[in-house]
């Protein structure tokens, strides 16, 4: 049986804050940031393509509402679907074990660097006419994450 993602990220998490925590301290804090947003940044847009493509043609609602079952296995994420369809899948997450984590931990601003950063370089993976818009995070405050993935429309 495949590891839940959250467990994974908790398991990556006890190397990777002492690690960024080192990085700010050496480097400051935005010149740390923004080379592990970079690294981190590259890694994920090849997971995203690499999925993207072992999705074969699903349409984009389907395929995205496969992948956050990935993301919410394991009791991480509740979220409520708004649209789901060929060219669009939309949903608010409401409950996020990612967040609750890493403030537990005392690094509410690292598990964005760290989990939130991911998912527009993911959605880079997913190709050029797919197009992610999210204004706001649990990780970073807000009441609900918002997601928007939708195919851009051919001009």
């Amino acid at each position: 049986m495949e590891t839940a993602l959250i467990e994974q990220v908790k398991i990556q998490a006890q190397v990777l804050v002492p690690l960024v925590k080192a990085l700010q301290r050496e480097l400051g804090e935005e010149q740390a940031n923004a080379i592990v947003r970079k690294a981190l940044g590259d890694l994920y847009r090849q997971y995203g393509e690499k999925w993207w493509r072992s999705q074969g043609t699903r349409h984009l609602g389907d395929k995205m509402a496969l992948a956050f079952e990935r993301f919410a296995a394991g009791d991480a994420l509740h979220y409520d679907v708004i649209k789901q369809g060929p060219d669009a899948f939309e949903f608010n997450v409401t409950e996020c074990a990612y967040a609750r984590f890493y403030q537990e931990i005392g690094v509410p601003e690292l598990g964005f660097l760290l989990t939130c950063s991911a998912d527009f370089p993911m959605a880079e993976g997913f190709g050029a006419d797919v197009q992610l818009t999210r204004t706001q995070t649990i990780m970073q405050g807000a009441g609900h994450c918002d997601f928007r993935y939708a195919l851009k429309k051919n001009a």
